[in-house]
């Protein structure tokens, strides 16, 4: 597998890359945001991972990730930051990371969300395009349409919809959740399906959509709306 590690802390960067070669994932490396573009938009390097880190010099590290799902790179990022406060995490992961790791962290969470990211459960990819409550997601492209109106999902908000919308009629329990797109293995709070359930709440509206997630108080999640 294949990594692509952008930090500007050359000293931390380095210690970083060592680890991630010791395990066995090739690894490139950036020290700021412009070489990050030219490294993340060429499609010849085929990253499987990307590790951004958010304060980068000449261009931040949010705008190559904004700059990365304008033009359809959904390979999945880990934003790394010294930023650790909910509305930061929140930024970052609407701008389209995958996942967010705050500084200092112990280099065995860092594999643990690399492992959770790559893991792909049959159950959440088997159909390309699912239709539901007035919704169609095309999984591939993950995009998210309502009527003409479509938005870009992230790797992990498409995959969890993709199960709320494969048994709209049910619902679906923060556990049932984990396992489904974390995988039974994943070492991943509970918490993580409330955010992405807040996340895909968004889209909705951004999309005007009368449909909407329905938190069932000591059940879980499921679809409400024309089914």
């Amino acid at each position: 597998m294949r990594i692509l590690l952008i930090e500007d802390d050359k000293n931390l960067s380095a210690i970083i890359a060592e680890q991630l070669q010791k395990e066995g994932y090739l690894t490139d490396c950036c020290y700021d945001g412009e070489m990050a573009l030219s490294y993340a938009l060429n499609p010849g390097f085929s990253y499987d991972i990307v590790l951004l880190d958010r304060m980068l010099p000449i261009i931040d590290g949010l705008t190559v990730l904004k700059a990365m799902r304008r033009k359809k790179v959904w390979t999945p990022v880990i934003l790394i930051t010294g930023l650790g406060e909910v509305d930061h995490k929140i930024e970052g992961l609407d701008c389209g990371a995958d996942d967010y790791l705050v500084k200092p962290f112990h280099i065995k969470e860092l594999f643990a969300r690399i492992r959770a990211l790559v893991r792909r459960p049959a159950e959440v990819v088997t159909d390309h395009l699912i239709s539901a409550a007035g919704l169609t997601l095309d999984t591939g492209l993950r995009r998210l349409n309502f009527g003409s109106r479509f938005v870009f999902l992230t790797q992990k908000e498409t995959s969890v919809l993709q199960v709320l919308m494969k048994e709209p009629e049910n619902t679906h329990t923060r556990e049932e959740l984990l396992w489904k797109v974390w995988g039974s293995a994943a070492e991943v709070e509970s918490g993580n399906v409330d955010n992405y359930i807040h996340f895909l709440r968004k889209r909705l509206r951004e999309l005007n959509c009368p449909t909407e997630i329905k938190t069932v108080y000591g059940a879980g999640y499921r679809l409400e709306g024309d089914l």
